[in-house]
C-alpha cells in the first residue's frame, strides 16, 4: 500500500509544480572536489591521499538504488549478503565488513553492533547521493578504530542553487523472472521524491523520501505459499522480502567565512522471515492444519549531525556532532500455511539496539602558510549498545547484554609543500578508551608532481579494529555446542603502505587519457578467530590468535571524448592468513585471484540517448579452511585449500530525456549472466550461504525501467 500512496504522491507533485530550468545539482566536470582525508574540501587532483569518486551522474546512469549495488562495481569491493538478517556489509580487500569504516558527511553510521562498521549498504539508498569518496588502506590517524581495510565516505546533497527543485522517480524492476504490482506479490518497486528550496542567498532547505519495496527472491525454494506435507524445507525465499522508507531533512546557512548544516535521517525496515519448516496441528475431528513460526523484523534508525565551518581568526574549524540510534526488534507468529492465515502472535522484543553520542573537530591553518599547515583534530564517542539474550540463538545463560562504550581521541597532521613538486604529510592518533588499552596509530604520505602531467603517492598508515559485540559476549552452549566470547580480546591491528601512479594526457584530437597503476601491502597482526580449544568435547572460543596479509597490484585507464567515456580496470591480489586450531597451524603461503570491470557510457548526439554498459569479473579465490573428522573428534584434523568461485557481472542500461530534459526514462537488464550464488568450500552453512557449499551473491537476472522527471 505504502508503494502505491507514495506513487501517487509523486505523481501529484508533478502534476502540481509549473516545470523550471534543469537541475542545477547536475555534476560538471570541472574541478570535482572531496573531503575524505583532507584539512579542507579540495580538489581531486591536489589530493595527497589517492580517492576514487562515484559522482551523482556516474550512479544515476548505472540505475541501481541503494550503496550497496553501486560500489559492487568497483574492483576490490565485494558485498556479502547475508540470508538470516537482510543485511549486507562490504567487503575490502578480502576482509569483511568489520575492518571497513562507513560514513556519511564524515561521520560514521550507526549500526547493530556499534559505530562505522558493519554496516548494512542496502539501507544507504542513493536518492540524495552528490558522490561516494573510497580510500583504500589503513586510515586509523584521520578516522579511527576499524578503519583497517579502507574508508567509503558518502556525501549528500544539501545544496540546490535554484529557487525550487523537485524530482521525482518510479521505478519497476523484475526479481529474477518474477513480477507484479500488488501487495504479496513479485519484483521490486522504488519510488523516490526529492526537494530543494533556496529562501535566499544564505539559507537553502532539502528533503527527500525514498521507499524500496523488495517482494523477495525464492531462488531454490518456492515462497510463503508453499508448504508440504513431508516438511521438504522448501518453503520460504533465498532473499528475504525488505520493505525499507527513508527520509531526510537538511538545512543549510552561508555566509562569509561561516557555513553551517543540521541534517535528520529517518530509517525504517521491514524484513519478513518464512520459515522453512512447518508444524503439523491437529485440529480435531480428524482434521488437521500446518503451520510455520515466522518472523517479522523491523528495524528504526535515526540519525542527528550538526556540522559547521568557521574561522576563530586566521584557523579553520569544522566541526560535528551527532546523535543516532539504531533499533532491531522481531516478532513471531504463528502462520497457517493451507489457509494462509495468522494464528497467533508473540510480544515484539529488542533484540539489537545502539545508542551514540559523537563529536569529531578539526582545527587547521595555524600558520596561515601555503606551504605549511597543521592540523589538530579530536574524536569522541559514547556508545551504548544493547543485545537480547535470542541473539546468540540459543544463549542458555538467559542474561541480555548491555554496555556502554567510551572512546576518546586525539590525531594530529601535517602537510608540508616542500617545493612545487614535493609535498609531504605526517601524522599521528592517541585513543583512550575506557574499554582497552590506549591505541596509538601513524601515518605517512608523500605526493611526487614527476611533471605537469604525472605524480606518485606513497601512503603509509595504521588502524585499530575493536571486537564486535558476537566476538565479546557469544554465549551457546547446550548438548550440541560450546560456543563462548572472549571479554579480554585485544583491538587488532592493521597496518598498510601503498603507492599510486597517476598520468593524464590530452592529445591533438582532443582524446583524453588518464593511466594509474598501483600496488598495495596490508598487515593485519592479533587478528580474531574462533578457535577450537578443545575437540572432545569441542568448545570453541574468540582468540587474538591469526595474522592476515594481502598484497593488491592494480592498473586502470580512462578514455574519454565528447560524448564517449571508457573505464577500464584489472587487479591482481594475493592473501595469506595465518589460521590457528591450538593443535594445528595453516600454511601461510599468498593465494592470488583476479579481478576486472569496465565501465562504457555513450550519448547519441543527436537524441541525447544514453547508452550505459558495466561488467566486472572476479576471479576464483583458494584459501585456506580447517577440516575436521566427524567420526574421530580426537584427531586434530588438517587445513586444506578451499575455494569461492569466479563470477562475472554485466548490467545494460539506455536513457532517453524527453521534453527539454524535463522527462527521462531509463530501461535495461542487469545481471545479465544471471548469477545468483556461488561454490564455497572455505566456509560452508553459515548465515551467508544458500546451502551448504553455496555463497548468495545476487537475486538473479532483472529487468526494469524507471521514469524521471526534473521540475
Amino acid at each position: 500500500m505504502k508503494k502505491k500512496v507514495l506513487s501517487i504522491l509523486s505523481l501529484s507533485v508533478v502534476l502540481w509544480v509549473n516545470a523550471q530550468e534543469k537541475d542545477s545539482l547536475k555534476q560538471k566536470t570541472i574541478d570535482e572536489v572531496i573531503i575524505t582525508g583532507q584539512f579542507i574540501q579540495q580538489s581531486i587532483d591536489k589530493s595527497i591521499y589517492k580517492v576514487e569518486v562515484i559522482d551523482a551522474q556516474q550512479i544515476k546512469n548505472m540505475a541501481v538504488t541503494n550503496v550497496a549495488e553501486v560500489l559492487n562495481q568497483n574492483l576490490n569491493i565485494l558485498i556479502e549478503p547475508s540470508k538470516s538478517s537482510g543485511n549486507s556489509s562490504a567487503n575490502i580487500m578480502g576482509l569483511s565488513g568489520e575492518y571497513t569504516k562507513i560514513l556519511i558527511d564524515n561521520i560514521p553510521v550507526v549500526s547493530d553492533e556499534g559505530m562505522g562498521n558493519l554496516v548494512d549498504l542496502t539501507k544507504i539508498n542513493v536518492n540524495n547521493i552528490e558522490r561516494i569518496e573510497v580510500v583504500k588502506g589503513s586510515m586509523g590517524v584521520e578516522y579511527g578504530n576499524n578503519a583497517v581495510a579502507g574508508v567509503i565516505n558518502i556525501i549528500t546533497k544539501k545544496n540546490y542553487s535554484k529557487k525550487f527543485t523537485a524530482l521525482a522517480s518510479i521505478q519497476e524492476e523484475t526479481v529474477g523472472k518474477d513480477y507484479d504490482w500488488f501487495k504479496k506479490g513479485n519484483g521490486r518497486h522504488i519510488q523516490s521524491l526529492n526537494l530543494g528550496y533556496r529562501f535566499n542567498d544564505n539559507w537553502s532547505l532539502s528533503a527527500d523520501i525514498n521507499h524500496n519495496d523488495f517482494q523477495g527472491y525464492k531462488g531454490s525454494l518456492n515462497g510463503y505459499k508453499y508448504f508440504s506435507e513431508n516438511n521438504d524445507g522448501k518453503r520460504g525465499y533465498d532473499w528475504q522480502p525488505k520493505d525499507q522508507l527513508t527520509t531526510n531533512g537538511t538545512i543549510r546557512y552561508n555566509k562569509d567565512n561561516t557555513s553551517f548544516f543540521y541534517k535528520l535521517n529517518f530509517l525504517t525496515e521491514e524484513i519478513n522471515y518464512y520459515n522453512p519448516l512447518v508444524t503439523d496441528l491437529p485440529l480435531g475431528g480428524g482434521n488437521r492444519t500446518y503451520t510455520a513460526n515466522d518472523k517479522d523484523y523491523r528495524t528504526n534508525r535515526w540519525i542527528h549531525q550538526f556540522n559547521i565551518q568557521t574561522k576563530f581568526g586566521r584557523i579553520n574549524y569544522n566541526g560535528d556532532f551527532s546523535y543516532q540510534s539504531q533499533e532491531r526488534k522481531s516478532q513471531v507468529y504463528a502462520y497457517d500455511v493451507p489457509n494462509r492465515q495468522e494464528i497467533s502472535r508473540d510480544s515484539e522484543i529488542t533484540f539489537y539496539k545502539s545508542d551514540v553520542l559523537y563529536s569529531r573537530g578539526m582545527f587547521s591553518n595555524f600558520l596561515d602558510n601555503e606551504k605549511i599547515n597543521f592540523q589538530l583534530g579530536y574524536e569522541l564517542d559514547r556508545t551504548k549498545g544493547f543485545a537480547d539474550a535470542t541473539t546468540f540463538e540459543s544463549n542458555n545463560n538467559g542474561k541480555s547484554i548491555e554496555r556502554a562504550i567510551f572512546n576518546y581521541a586525539n590525531f594530529l597532521s601535517a602537510e608540508w609543500k616542500v617545493n612545487d613538486w614535493f609535498s609531504f604529510r605526517p601524522g599521528v592518533r592517541l585513543a583512550l578508551s575506557d574499554r582497552f588499552s590506549s591505541q596509538y596509530n601513524y601515518s605517512g604520505t608523500l605526493r611526487f608532481t614527476t611533471s605537469e602531467n604525472s605524480d606518485i603517492r606513497a601512503v603509509f598508515g595504521s588502524a585499530n579494529r575493536f571486537p564486535t559485540y558476537d566476538e565479546l559476549y557469544t554465549f551457546v552452549v547446550d548438548n550440541n555446542h560450546d560456543i563462548r566470547g572472549n571479554e579480554n580480546l585485544k583491538p587488532e591491528t592493521g597496518y598498510s603502505a601503498s603507492v599510486f601512479w597517476d598520468y593524464a594526457l590530452t592529445n591533438s584530437s582532443n582524446w583524453k587519457f588518464n593511466f594509474s597503476l598501483s600496488g598495495m601491502y596490508l598487515d593485519v597482526q592479533n587478528r580474531i578467530q574462533d578457535v577450537i580449544i578443545n575437540n572432545s568435547p569441542l568448545q570453541i572460543t574468540f582468540l587474538n590468535v591469526d595474522d592476515y596479509r594481502s598484497i593488491l597490484f592494480g592498473g586502470g585507464i580512462n578514455i574519454r571524448k565528447g560524448d564517449l567515456s571508457l573505464n577500464a580496470g584489472v587487479s591482481v591480489m594475493g592473501v595469506s592468513q595465518v589460521l590457528n586450531t591450538g593443535n594445528i597451524t595453516s600454511p601461510d603461503d599468498y593465494n592470488y585471484y583476479a579481478e576486472a570491470n569496465l565501465a562504457a557510457n555513450y550519448t547519441l548526439p543527436s537524441t541525447k540517448t544514453l547508452f550505459a554498459l558495466y561488467y566486472k569479473y572476479t576471479g576464483t579465490q583458494r584459501r585456506y579452511t580447517y577440516q575436521g573428522k566427524e567420526n574421530d573428534p580426537g584427531d586434530s584434523g588438517q587445513y586444506i585449500l578451499g575455494e569461492i568461485g569466479d563470477f562475472n557481472m554485466l548490467n545494460f542500461t539506455v536513457s532517453q530525456p524527453f521534453f527539454k530534459n524535463h522527462f527521462e526514462i531509463s530501461a535495461g537488464i542487469k545481471n545479465i549472466f544471471d548469477v545468483t550464488s556461488v561454490k564455497n568450500t572455505i566456509q560452508s552453512g553459515d548465515t551467508h550461504n544458500a546451502s551448504s557449499g553455496l555463497q548468495n551473491l545476487f537475486y538473479g537476472r532483472s529487468y526494469f525501467m524507471r521514469l524521471n522527471y526534473n521540475f
